[in-house]
């Protein structure tokens, strides 16, 4: 019983910081889950497919953990509070505008965001041309993975958890993301 009030108590805690600190809840949040992801896909490709002793690169961790932190959601908990302030609802003609509006407008923006601050935190001669080359074959991925998930998100989640169930499913699309960045 007591283990039960405790996760009780946890899960009012969090709503209660996300509702009175949206952005920088909604950041670690999200860095939390961009560092679990990358982590994940490293040791999967070091030390199970690869059978490595090779450590883990932790000079990439961190660039996910600034992306996640102090770019993406930021951007994320101010994008959905937007998104969801000019199109309030959740009938199915609300959910279609907001998933067509999130993956046509703000998505691209996000990937490009994506490809050029990590080339910048790489410290690459040319930033945009990871992204010139893998920017379509990313969108169209990401096409597959997110118009599902925003369907779920903005029929089902409740507003002040649309990030945590966006970095949630981020941790899956980020091991896609990170995968992309490899190729």
């Amino acid at each position: 019983m007591a283990g039960i009030r405790l996760i009780s108590n946890l899960r009012v805690a969090f709503r209660t910081f996300l509702v009175n600190h949206p952005i920088v809840g909604n950041a670690i949040v999200y860095g939390t889950l961009c560092v679990g992801a990358e982590t994940s896909q490293q040791s999967l490709n070091k030390k199970i497919l690869n059978d490595t002793s090779e450590p883990l690169d932790r000079h990439t961790i961190g660039r996910y953990a600034i992306y996640g932190t102090t770019i993406a959601g930021p951007l994320l908990a101010t994008w959905y509070r937007f998104l969801d302030k000019q199109l309030p609802g959740k009938t199915t003609k609300i959910v279609l505008k907001k998933m067509v509006f999130d993956q046509f407008t703000f998505t691209p923006l996000l990937l490009v965001v994506f490809y050029v601050s990590m080339s910048i935190m790489e410290r690459k001669q040319d930033v945009f041309e990871e992204c010139r080359m893998k920017f379509l074959q990313t969108f169209g991925a990401n096409c597959l993975f997110w118009i599902p998930a925003q369907a779920v998100n903005f029929s089902l989640v409740p507003p002040v958890y649309r990030v945590t169930y966006i970095g949630t499913c981020s941790f899956a699309w980020i091991n896609v993301l990170c995968w992309f960045k490899r190729q």
